[in-house]
């Protein structure tokens, strides 16, 4: 009966959609590239490449601008488990990082080297240029005091979410302008009954991440353990390194990957010929 039951869901008025829906799916796996190709980035920059290097105590947040072209880095020195992020175009804040686009366009919610993260308008905010975990999470979101309480049993300690509504105030944002984020070094999967879940042991001290900013973009970061996260509540410091990474290639794999990460980019051409051409 369950299977009956299932059939005739995809049948009629669905079954087009689920027809449209499986090509799509077949057509996205088809184009992908393979991604063992992203090269990344060298281990270590060259000094003279830095432009900002700053530590994030655990458990504290911070937020700051990455000029279009620049790379932020992040540095899990002590493997803390867990770092979370929001994007924002800083020209226009109101375009922010969209988790749930992010995942859809890309058919992928296991975001690692090669793939984009996409804004709520269609356009790349940053490109993961590299990735030494592999295992970074857009599923589930930041903690806040009440999975800290319900975890730790202390619900004030710091939180993601109350650092981000901070952060957001610092540039004339409320909370209502925090959408679901990203978090970094976070092996976080779904189980049979379609739960989400901690898997594995998580990052290694010294794992990094490298974020290319495809617009200038104003990036929050909360140094606070992932609400899945095992064990006690221990935020280690991370290191932020903004570099001037080199200009990408013709080929560059982020941008070429997938024919959905190409329609992203071609909107981020439209957009700043537009604002070149509303500057002069």
């Amino acid at each position: 009966m369950a299977e009956a039951s299932r059939n005739e869901k995809y049948s009629g008025p669905y079954a087009a959609q689920k027809e449209r829906y499986g090509r799509l799916f077949s057509g996205a796996k088809a184009k992908s590239r393979d991604f063992s190709e992203a090269k990344g980035n060298p281990a270590a920059i060259s000094d003279d490449l830095v432009r900002l290097k700053e530590t994030v105590p655990g458990g504290w947040g911070w937020s700051g601008t990455v000029a279009r072209g620049d790379t932020l880095r992040i540095v899990n020195r002590a493997a803390t488990p867990g770092v979370s992020m929001l994007f924002y175009n800083a020209a226009d804040p109101t375009e922010r990082f969209n988790a749930g686009d992010t995942m859809k366009v890309q058919w992928n919610a296991r975001l690692g080297r090669g793939r984009v993260l996409f804004s709520d308008m269609g356009r790349v905010l940053a490109s993961i240029t590299d990735d030494s975990c592999g295992r970074n999470d857009v599923l589930t979101g930041g903690s806040t005091s009440a999975t800290n309480a319900e975890k730790y049993g202390d619900g004030t300690l710091r939180n993601t979410r109350d650092n981000f509504i901070l952060l957001a105030a610092k540039h004339g944002l409320t909370k209502r302008d925090i959408p679901p984020c990203l978090t970094l070094f976070a092996p976080v999967g779904v189980n049979a009954d379609g739960a989400v879940q901690w898997e594995g042991p998580g990052a290694l001290a010294g794992a990094y991440a490298d974020l290319r900013a495809e617009l200038d973009l104003l990036v929050f970061v909360s140094n606070c353990p992932h609400p899945l996260a095992p064990g006690s509540y221990a935020p280690k410091d991370i290191d932020l390194i903004i570099w001037k990474s080199p200009p990408p290639d013709a080929d560059d794999f982020c941008r070429t990957a997938t024919e959905e990460a190409r329609r992203g980019f071609e909107n981020n051409a439209r957009y700043l010929a537009g604002r070149e051409g509303t500057a002069s």
